[in-house]
């Protein structure tokens, strides 16, 4: 909508021109009926141009109308002007075709409709008309005045109109790039972000959609910033329905992902505590209540960390009641260690104790320890109440929004990592719904990405005597070794290598199943396998011998010799590097000759494809003459 000022200046003229047009058709000598019709039709407009001047009018619409409104009257002033001629001499030579005065009637008449139009969507009742119809200035553009017909109504509808007019832009949004853009041209963020505020449920879900289908470019995305998308997604995710809720961070996921420079300001509006609140609501208890799942072996190896670093494990009796009694009273270590569920239960509340009050402190409020912490100052009440998949989905689509915020930006993995959420996203890993553990494994793939490169934040979110760290870990080797080809796998063998640095000497069990995944059908689960175990074999990982054995004794050599010989080139080069890195570290080993890596690494330097890859050039000379220094004379003796 505009101004006062604004409906002055674009209106003045076109009521000039209306006026001077009903004053000179009094005058005309000739075709005097034809004069009175336009008369009469310059009258009405010049009265609803007077009303428009009047009112507060949507102004992207109205400068068009404007403007052709004008030309109209322009053109029929000076139609009227050839019938004032005087004298017989001017009557013949001012020659008037006998279809110009029907057509410049029915270009007042669609003046009048254009007016009227404008009136009509700019009106406070607007959403009172079921159907406004299109003018005819929209005949050329009809989707830019729909457009702006659900703008209008966003701006001066009830409640219901703007939810019907958020849902029509939703359908717009989704149908064409274009769309979008008119979209945002035409000022309709606005409108949108204060019905994901204001709105019925119905209204602030589409709305949010909206919003979420609009950001697909970084223009569209740095506009929608300037218009406060920040601040206003913020504030549902504080206060508003969990539905909504989700919506808004699947909107800030698609914003974030198409515009990574937005992730900054999202955190700056405590949108990454907010989002970690909605992932640990019914995930992680902050006190007693915290029950471990029946099922899987969930996060216990924790436990060893705590009670290698002293930590007091004990628990009394009280503490069995949260126990599903089905589980055996001793759950075992993976390396032969036991430990009750009562000393589980006490590390999980210890690791949540510990991060709730880091992350929290200036949160507390009267009432005890346990209890005073809040999940991330996010309202909870009534979510109890809340369906089984609203609140599943919500914790999808808040690990979604994670996961994009997360990407490449080591100051928000940092205040990820320093709140609950690993500790949540280990949880939901293992007894989540299809999307959040796809999420959730996606999200941890993220972090562990920027970890990789960022030291400070791997040493303190990853450090191999931190309960978290572990617990993620373990979630993390239990997908990788049950090995099943579907959305998890991938990220959780991405998400292993990058933490390749964490790992100490004796921590043997990370590398058997990912050699094994080197075996996998699937080339996608081979190569990632295969670029895993090099971040553990390359030669600036502290660890590097050490592993390039391990890597050995788990049979990865004949697995990396028959990808390197019959697998698709991507996966091909993926085993090359990897062998080469064994090659340069182990030459002297025995597995290495009897699998003939010698006869593999000469035969690949002669394929152009192959050493064509920077790496490779590198890596592969090196690797053949270690190897010829030890195997050379003793290769025949395998064939």
């Amino acid at each position: 909508m505009m101004g006062d000022g604004g409906v002055k200046q674009i209106l003045a003229k076109p009521i000039q021109l209306a006026d001077q047009v009903t004053k000179w058709a009094d005058d005309a000598h000739s075709f005097k009926q034809e004069c009175a019709e336009l008369k009469s039709k310059t009258e009405r407009l010049a009265v609803l141009l007077r009303q428009a001047a009047r009112a507060d009018l949507y102004e992207r619409p109205a400068r068009r109308i404007m403007d052709d409104t004008e030309q109209v009257l322009d053109k029929a002033l000076a139609l009227v002007t050839k019938c004032r001629a005087h004298g017989l001499m001017k009557r013949v030579f001012t020659i008037i075709p006998a279809a110009a005065f029907k057509k410049m009637s029915t270009h007042l008449d669609n003046s009048i409709g254009d007016v009227s139009w404008l009136l009509r969507v700019s009106s406070t009742n607007a959403d009172d008309d079921a159907h406004l119809g299109l003018p005819p200035i929209a005949q050329n553009e009809p989707i830019l005045f729909l457009i702006w017909e659900q703008i209008a109504t966003l701006h001066t509808g009830s409640l219901d109109s703007r939810g019907d007019a958020a849902a029509s832009l939703v359908s717009l949004a989704r149908d064409n790039d274009r769309y979008g853009k008119l979209i945002i041209e035409e000022d309709g963020v606005g409108p949108l972000l204060r019905l994901v505020k204001e709105g019925k449920l119905e209204g602030q879900e589409s709305a949010a959609l909206a919003i979420g289908l609009l950001g697909r470019d970084p223009e569209s995305v740095e506009q929608m910033v300037l218009a406060g998308v920040c601040s206003a997604f913020a504030k549902v995710l504080k206060e508003g329905p969990m539905k909504v809720q989700a919506m808004v961070a699947w909107a800030v996921s698609e914003l974030a992902a198409n515009h990574p420079k937005c992730q900054d300001v999202f955190a700056q509006h405590n949108v990454i505590r907010l989002l970690v609140g909605h992932l640990a609501f019914e995930t992680v208890q902050e006190h007693s209540k915290y029950t471990i799942p029946s099922k899987a072996m969930s996060i216990h190896s924790v436990v060893m960390d705590n009670r290698s670093n002293g930590a007091n494990t004990t628990t009394n009796g009280g503490g069995n009641a949260a126990i599903d009694s089905s589980e055996p009273s001793l759950i075992k270590h993976p390396n032969g260690n036991q430990c009750t569920k009562n000393q589980m239960h006490s590390v999980i509340q210890s690791t949540m104790s510990a991060k709730s009050s880091k992350m929290n402190s200036n949160c507390i409020n009267g009432g005890t320890k346990q209890h005073v912490v809040s999940l991330s100052g996010t309202s909870m009440k009534g979510r109890e109440l809340e369906d089984p998949e609203t609140k599943a989905n919500m914790k999808a689509m808040a690990a979604k929004a994670l996961w994009q915020l997360a990407k490449g930006n080591s100051a928000i993995c940092k205040s990820i990592t320093e709140s609950k959420a690993l500790l949540c996203f280990a949880v939901l890993l293992e007894k989540g719904a299809d999307d959040v553990q796809n999420n959730s494994a996606m999200a941890l793939m993220e972090i562990c990405h920027v970890a990789e490169q960022d030291g400070d934040l791997r040493r303190s979110a990853f450090k191999p005597s931190s309960p978290t760290a572990r617990a993620v870990v373990d979630q993390l080797l239990r997908i990788v070794e049950k090995a099943d080809y579907d959305d998890l796998l991938v990220p959780c063998i991405v998400a292993l290598g990058c933490l390749s640095r964490t790992f100490r000497a004796t921590e043997t069990r990370i590398i058997g199943p990912l050699v094994r995944l080197l075996d996998e059908r699937e080339g996608a689960v081979s190569k990632e396998a295969a670029i895993a175990l090099t971040k553990f074999a390359c030669t600036e990982n502290y660890l590097h011998l050490d592993h390039s054995k391990a890597i050995i004794n788990a049979g990865g050599a004949k697995h990396l010799v028959q990808l390197v010989y019959f697998a698709e080139q991507v996966v091909q080069i993926a085993a090359l590097i990897l062998l080469c890195y064994i090659a340069l570290h182990v030459p002297d080993s025995e597995e290495l000759a009897q699998a003939e890596v010698l006869t593999v690494l000469e035969w690949a330097s002669k394929q152009a494809y192959m050493i064509q890859d920077p790496t490779i050039e590198k890596l592969l000379p090196d690797a053949k003459v270690r190897l010829e220094l030890y195997q050379s004379r003793g290769v025949k003796t395998y064939h």
